[in-house]
C-alpha cells in the first residue's frame, strides 16, 4: 500500500511537473491568456474538444498552432467559409493511375487527419459541412465509401466562432454545441499584457520554442489524469450542480425555474469530472476537490444553457446564472 503511494505521489509530481513546462513554453508566445491557455490543455488531455469565442486578434490561431509545436504534433487549419464542402474537411476520394496504366480510386485524407485541428469561424461554413466535422469529433473516425479510417491519437478540435458580424452566419445548434468539452470566453488583454504583446511580436528574432513532450508522452499523461481519485461526495455535488440547472425537476434552483428553459445534460456532469481531474493534476493532487468542479463549471456549463425570454429581458446572461446557482450550492452543502 505504501509502495502504491509513493508511485501515485512521483506519477503526480512527474505530470504536474510536465504540466508547467508545457505552460511555461507556451507562455512565451501567448501572454495573458492563462485560463485559455490552461482549458485547451484540459480539454486535450480529458479527451474532448473545445469551442473559443472572441473577437479577432486575441491570439486563438496562434495558440494551437504554438501548442501543437511544443508537444511534436500534427496541426492543420480549416477555414470555415459557406462554399466549404464536407469533403474538404474529411477528404475525398481521387482518381489515379497505377505503373500498369489502370485507373483505381483511392482516398486523398483531408485536414481532419491530424492531432490538432483549428476549425477557424467554425459559423460560418453550413450545418451540412459543420456535421461532417462534428461526426468527427464524436466518432474519431472518417467514412468514405465503404471504407472506415480511425483518426491519430491525440485528437483535439479547438474550434473558434467570433461573436460580431453575425450575418451570414449559421449558428451551432444545441445537441452539437454540447458536443464540445468547454467553451471558453477569450478576451481583451490588460494594460501589462498588451505591452509586452508589443514587445515580443515587434522584436527582430522570433521566439525559439522547444518541444517538451512527444505523442507517446501526451498519452502517458492522460493515463495519469484517469488516475485521479474521484470521492463520492465530489461526484455528487458534480451531479447536483447539473441537476440545479434543469428546470421543472426537484433539484433546480429557484432562478433556475425562472430563467431556464433548457439545462445541462448528462454530458455536462461527465465533463465536470473529467475537466476537473486534469484540473486537479495541474494543481498538483490526485483527489478532485469541490473547488475545482467549481472552478471549471462556467467554461463547462455554459454552452449547454439555453436561457429563456424573461432572462433576456431581466438582463440575465448564463454566466450571472451560474454563478447564483453555485452561490446558492454553496450556501447549502
Amino acid at each position: 500500500m505504501a509502495e502504491t503511494l509513493i508511485a501515485g505521489a512521483a506519477a503526480v509530481e512527474q505530470a504536474a511537473a510536465g504540466l508547467r513546462r508545457i505552460r511555461e513554453e507556451i507562455g512565451r508566445i501567448i501572454v495573458g491568456q492563462t485560463d485559455v491557455i490552461d482549458g485547451v490543455l484540459i480539454c486535450l488531455l480529458a479527451g474532448g474538444h473545445v469551442l473559443l469565442e472572441g473577437v479577432p486578434g486575441l491570439g486563438k490561431t496562434t495558440l494551437l498552432r504554438t501548442l501543437a509545436r511544443v508537444l511534436d504534433l500534427r496541426y492543420s487549419r480549416i477555414q470555415f467559409t459557406p462554399d466549404l464542402m464536407p469533403g474538404d474537411i474529411v477528404g475525398t476520394m481521387v482518381m489515379e493511375n497505377d505503373e500498369h496504366g489502370h485507373k483505381a480510386l483511392r482516398f486523398q485524407p483531408g485536414p481532419i487527419f491530424a492531432n490538432l485541428v483549428l476549425a477557424d469561424e467554425i459559423n460560418r461554413a453550413t450545418p451540412k459541412t459543420q456535421s461532417a466535422l462534428l461526426e468527427a469529433m464524436q466518432e474519431r473516425t472518417v467514412t468514405s465509401g465503404n471504407n472506415t479510417y480511425s483518426l491519430d491519437l491525440p485528437f483535439l478540435v479547438m474550434a473558434t466562432q467570433n461573436p460580431i458580424e453575425m450575418e451570414g452566419t449559421y449558428p451551432l445548434p444545441e445537441a452539437q454545441l454540447d458536443r464540445f468539452l468547454m467553451k471558453i470566453l477569450v478576451t481583451y488583454p490588460s494594460r501589462e499584457d498588451l505591452n509586452r504583446i508589443v514587445e515580443l511580436t515587434t522584436r527582430r528574432e522570433e521566439a525559439e520554442l522547444r518541444h517538451v513532450m512527444d505523442r507517446e508522452q501526451v498519452s502517458r499523461l492522460r493515463s495519469v489524469c484517469k488516475q485521479v481519485i474521484v470521492a463520492p461526495h465530489v461526484q455528487h455535488y458534480a451531479i447536483e450542480l447539473v441537476m440545479a440547472t434543469q428546470p421543472g425537476t426537484s433539484d433546480a434552483a429557484a432562478i433556475t425555474n425562472r430563467y431556464i428553459r433548457y439545462g445541462s445534460s448528462p454530458r455536462g456532469a461527465q465533463a465536470l469530472i473529467e475537466c476537473g481531474r486534469v484540473l486537479a493534476l495541474m494543481r498538483g493532487r490526485l483527489h478532485l476537490s469541490i473547488e475545482d468542479v467549481t472552478a471549471i463549471a462556467p467554461a463547462v456549463l455554459r454552452h449547454r444553457i439555453i436561457l429563456n425570454f424573461d432572462a433576456h429581458a431581466d438582463g440575465e446572461t448564463t454566466e450571472t446564472i451560474l454563478q447564483k446557482i453555485l452561490n446558492g450550492l454553496a450556501a447549502n452543502p
